[in-house]
């Protein structure tokens, strides 16, 4: 927040004035005329000050915008990726009107955005989730695209029946198949985990400090 003070204009308008008064009344071209209406006209000047003071104004000072987080060209392009997929899911939600798709999508939605998070903190993963981004989620979202594009004829037929119920179907299972995507993207953090832990153990057991220190 940044004070700014606007001075006013009265001051000069006053001693605008007062000259233009005595100069009606004396006659400034006698010195000492001119010396009593300078003295008047610093009095009103002081006066006026007083009277009409600065205005006061408060200004938001704009915030510099942070550089933006990189996490390296191969997870910025994932995470590019991943946010135009999910803002297409998330427009496609809001376009198709049954209740039961809309809640497929935002559990693909939730799996999608894990996914991506995950490059994060594990860029090793970056290839396969490159691969999942190239086929699953383009293909899940054609199949969205084709049930709301039938759901919107409005009409009951083989074709458009048979074709919805198929992608209903198939979008059970492609939940499903991001589950277990996410899940095989922590093979890598849980085998160093349990490597981890074995060799912990080994160093308990190297220092006796493993199983009940009263034994």
């Amino acid at each position: 927040m940044r004070e700014i003070k606007t001075k006013s204009a009265g001051p000069i308008y006053t001693i605008a004035i007062a000259w233009l008064l005595y100069a009606l009344c004396f006659p400034l071209y006698e010195l000492w005329h001119f010396l009593v209406a300078a003295a008047v006209t610093g009095l009103a000047w002081f006066i006026s000050t007083k009277i009409f003071k600065p205005k006061i104004t408060y200004v938001e000072e704009p915030v510099p915008e942070a550089d933006p987080i990189t996490y390296g060209e191969a997870v910025d392009a994932i995470i590019a990726e991943g946010k135009l997929a999910i803002g297409e899911m998330s427009r496609l939600r809001v376009s198709i009107n049954d209740l039961g798709i809309k809640a497929k999508i935002d559990e693909l939605m939730i799996i999608t955005d894990k996914i991506i998070e995950d490059t994060v903190h594990d860029p090793s993963d970056v290839p396969q989730v490159k691969r999942f981004l190239s086929y699953y989620i383009p293909t899940t979202i054609k199949l969205l695209n084709a049930y709301d594009r039938m759901s919107s004829q409005g009409i009951e037929g083989k074709n458009i029946t048979g074709t919805m119920h198929s992608i209903e179907e198939m979008l059970d299972r492609a939940v499903e198949a991001y589950k277990k995507q996410l899940d095989s993207l922590f093979a890598n953090q849980a085998l160093d985990i349990e490597t981890d832990i074995e060799v912990m153990n080994q160093m308990l057991r190297r220092e006796s400090l493993s199983g009940d220190p009263f034994k």
